[in-house]
């Protein structure tokens, strides 16, 4: 039986003074462990890569700090602002209506998806906002999908398809005046502006529209369709799960392994370990087998680098590719998760459109 003393209890397990707690009690019975430098409070992730010799990472823990009050903020690739005719840009989380989410919060939240939890009067309105910030314009036609993880990619050519709900996880035209949509909360949303021939795509790259090579057909279709040469297009990866939050199963390596020759080079080894655990192991014995502790190594998979290697392939340049890297899962006061807030999250935008002349 573990005995853990009364005023540790009220502490975080892994606080500094969790840890003197349970030194002290040890000092009380004539116990003194060795001492030793301590790390950050919270877990420590190492990660071992297969092929790359890299060091040991140690990835300690995002802070969360109570919203009060927040601006629509919108994030963009400052280098394309040099293309007057695109517009562009990936949603936050904040400045909106949308209460329900963080209901303890005074500012609300910029849900851009009609979930079951929020009201289709917010929806609305938090598009209408967001809608102005990327193009000046409220009531601009905006194409959204209702997407399947899958390689489908439509073709849009009228302003009128803004009322028609595909089936699909990519969309692409050359029409001026519409915004085409991606919504997203962990999963990756891709966008490719041909900058010859004035045309757009944007692409949903959870893990399995990764797997079919969403991003990679999808310039193939843009060639295709508008006659669009690797060496014009301009990419950019939004934010989205990185690598140090999203672990997945052995049998998603598994299916990447069979797929892409670079599969070692997206997966790593994250090792999560207690600095309580480690600085008293005995007070944690329990009549598991060697290697079935529950502290142990998760596999996780790096879909910005994955998506941004389809590019590559795909004939892209790598200076073309612009990467946002920021972590849904890790900035959840900036981005909305469904994995780290458990599957109750609301949904980001993300859009790309021609400017109407």
């Amino acid at each position: 039986m573990r005995i853990v003393p009364r005023q540790a209890q009220k502490l975080s397990p892994a606080s500094p003074a969790a840890i003197q707690a349970i030194d002290d009690l040890l000092a009380g019975v004539g116990l003194e462990h060795g001492r030793r430098k301590l790390g950050r409070a919270g877990i420590h992730r190492q990660a071992k890569y297969n092929r790359a010799r890299q060091p040991e990472v140690e990835i300690p823990p995002q802070p969360q700090t109570p919203v009060v009050q927040s601006k629509l903020s919108v994030v963009q690739v400052a280098d394309w602002s040099r293309y007057a005719w695109l517009q562009h840009g990936f949603s936050t989380r904040t400045g909106g209506v949308t209460k329900i989410y963080r209901p303890k919060q005074r500012a609300g939240d910029l849900n851009l998806g009609f979930t079951t939890s929020d009201k289709e009067k917010n929806v609305r309105e938090n598009r209408r906002s967001f809608i102005e910030a990327v193009a000046g314009i409220p009531d601009l036609p905006l194409v959204t999908l209702r997407q399947i993880h899958s390689n489908l990619t439509r073709k849009i050519t009228a302003a009128e398809e803004a009322d028609v709900l595909h089936r699909a996880d990519g969309l692409m035209t050359g029409r001026p005046g519409i915004l085409l949509g991606i919504q997203t909360a962990d999963c990756i949303p891709v966008m490719i502006a041909d900058t010859r021939h004035k045309a757009v795509a944007i692409f949903h790259a959870g893990w399995r529209g990764t797997l079919k090579r969403i991003v990679e057909g999808g310039v193939g279709r843009m060639r295709l369709e508008f006659r669009s040469r690797p060496e014009d297009l301009i990419a950019a990866i939004g934010p989205g799960i990185a690598q140090c939050c999203y672990s997945v199963g052995e049998e998603v390596r598994a299916e990447f392994t069979s797929q892409f020759a670079y599969a070692p080079q997206i997966f790593c080894e994250v090792y999560d370990s207690d600095p309580i655990r480690e600085k008293y192991p005995l007070l944690f014995l329990t009549q598991r087998a060697p290697g079935h502790s529950p502290i142990g190594p998760s596999l996780h998979l790096d879909l910005f680098e994955a998506n941004r290697r389809q590019l590559l392939d795909a004939g892209l340049r790598p200076q073309s590719i612009h990467v946002i890297g920021h972590c849904t899962s890790c900035q959840t006061n900036r981005y909305f998760s469904h994995r780290a807030e458990h599957g109750f999250a609301g949904r980001m935008l993300s859009v790309i459109g021609i400017r109407a002349k």
